[in-house]
Formats: structure tokens, sequence, C-alpha cells
């Protein structure tokens, strides 16, 4: 059985703020592989972000967590932050959501690259250009030299998530986490950026983590993928299995809502109700408001992530024998 790059279990990342302690991560367990493609996918305010923030841990001193995040057997959790500065970069790498407020726009490209690159490969500066250089032109950018020398507003939204990309990968990690990294893009760039990813994880082998709300991505480019919502898995499994054999009312739902040019419908599915403020609900499954299925027992009683075949689970007392 393969080593686990990264197993999350039961962690709760929870935030102090003036109405109460707000639980923005409910207990996830997730786990990656050694070159694997995992996709994490729900709506807004589910907890992708503050997990993926977690792993890397830059959660604000008002955030508190819990649990166990296991990379490479380490529990990043009981690391200390000059351990975490050695990590972060160099084995685990992450894609913001919006690139230019992840670029200094008081620097020029090239120098945002070569500081990364010298502080985790202790090389010098020409070697640490050369080195930034010859990533941006793996990431596909033109005119990779003459790029070095410009300012993040000179470049296009396309070109300056390339970026981010090319610096996320010049120390070649283990792990990269990418959070929305099409957001805000033109469809034609988001096919690039996700052709460039598989590309990348297929020559390197770097595990990605690909946080998105489109299904359509995880699709085109992961292996793998985990459905969450109110802060908590609720299925996760192969690509194949949940596209094909979805089990968890939620993730039902997510696949009716997206268009099909084969079905003749006047109006999209909209699952309905709202998503629940983070601790609005403290009793029972998360999505029995919204469920159609629900029973008494779903208000009542959290079910646990149920193994349905190999490598496949959901959270739904549907699942369970005794609920069926």
């Amino acid at each position: 059985m393969t080593q686990k790059l990264l197993e999350i279990k039961g962690l709760h990342t929870h935030f102090e703020t003036d109405r109460g302690v707000v639980p923005a991560v409910d207990g996830v367990d997730l786990y990656i592989e050694p070159g694997e493609v995992l996709g994490i996918v729900g709506e807004s305010g589910c907890g992708k972000s503050v997990t993926s923030l977690s792993i890397m841990q830059l959660i604000p001193p008002v955030g508190k967590m819990k649990g166990a995040i296991l990379f490479k057997n380490e529990n990043l959790l009981e690391a200390k932050e000059k351990r975490m500065k050695k990590l972060r970069g160099n084995e685990i790498s992450m894609i913001f959501q919006e690139p230019m407020t992840s670029l200094n726009p008081l620097l020029t490209i090239g120098q945002q690259i070569s500081e990364t690159v010298k502080l985790h490969k202790r090389v010098s500066s020409k070697e640490a250009r050369n080195v930034s250089v010859d990533m941006l032109r793996k990431v596909g950018i033109p005119r990779a030299e003459a790029i070095m020398d410009e300012y993040p507003h000179q470049l296009s939204g396309g070109m300056r998530q390339r970026v981010m990309i090319a610096m996320a990968l010049s120390c070649e990690p283990q792990l990269l986490i990418a959070d929305e990294p099409t957001t805000a893009l033109d469809v034609t760039i988001q096919a690039q950026i996700l052709d460039l990813m598989k590309t990348l994880n297929q020559e390197t082998g770097t595990a990605i983590m690909l946080i998105t709300h489109d299904l359509g991505v995880v699709a085109e480019v992961c292996s793998r993928v985990a459905v969450m919502y109110a802060g908590k898995v609720v299925e996760d499994g192969s690509v194949a299995d949940i596209f094909r054999n979805p089990s968890h009312p939620y993730t039902k739902g997510l696949l009716q809502s997206i268009p099909r040019m084969d079905l003749d419908k006047e109006q999209l599915y909209s699952i309905p109700g709202n998503v629940p403020m983070p601790g609005a609900i403290t009793a029972g499954c998360r999505f029995a408001p919204r469920c159609e299925y629900a029973m008494d027992r779903c208000r009542t009683e959290l079910p646990e992530l149920t193994e349905l075949e190999a490598g496949h689970r959901s959270r739904c007392w549907l699942t369970d024998e005794r609920g069926a």
C-alpha cells in the first residue's frame, strides 16, 4: 500500500470572533498520495480554503487548530515556525486565488521568483535567475528573459497566474496546493492553466490539491475528489465513482446543477435553501435542512464517513444499513 504524502485526521479550525467561536473547518479527514491530483469541491464558505491555509499553517492568531496534519508522517500542527518556513515553498507550495494580491507590485517578476529560489536552494543570484527563467519557460511564458524585469501590473491575468505557478514550482515541491487557480480568467486561459498543471504533474510527479467549485475542472484534471459541505467532507472517492455513482444527496445536487447539452431543460436545477453559517447547525447532518431525503435521525445524529466500496466513502444515513 502506497504511503500517503499528506494525511489530515480530524482537523478542526475555529476562529474566535465577537459573536463567539466560528468552526470554519469542523472535523476534516483527507489524504493525498504521492503524484496524485485531488480535487476539493463545495460551495463558498464550506471550508476549502481554510483547510488549505491550515496545512500551510497560515491561519491568523484568532484561529485555533486541533487534530493532525501529517506530511510524510510529520505532524505540521506540532511544527515550529522555523520548520514551517523551511517547508513552505520548498516541499509544500501554494497558488492563491488572485495573483495580483499575491505578487508584490513593487518588485519585478524576476526578483520575486529568484528570492524564493535563493531562500530554499542556497544558490547565487546568477544561478537563481537562471532557474527562474527556466521555470517561466516551462510554464509557457514567452519572452521569459524580458518578463523577468517587468512588474506584475504589466502582465495579463493569465500571465500572472503562470508566474505564480512558476514561483510555486521553482523549488520542485512534493505537494502543490492550488486554491481556485482559474478564478477570474477567461475560458481559453483557464484551459491553458489546467493543461499546464496536468503536464507539470505528469512530468515532475508533484502531487496537487486543487480547490475549486467547478466540477468540470475536477473531471478534466483530478483523479480523486472530496466534496465538502459546512466544514466537513461529505463524500470522497475516485472521479469516476463520484460522477457515475454519487452517493450523498449534496453531491447528487451539485452534479444535477451542471448544464448539459444533451438535456432539453428550460431551467437549471438548484439545491433548495442556503449554505448555513459556520456553527449554525450543531446537531445532526449539516445538510439535513436542505435534503429531500432527510429523516428524523438526520436532524439529531451526525453520520460518519462510511466506506461504500474500496476508496469511496459517504457521510449519509442513507448509506448505513440501519438507516436505509
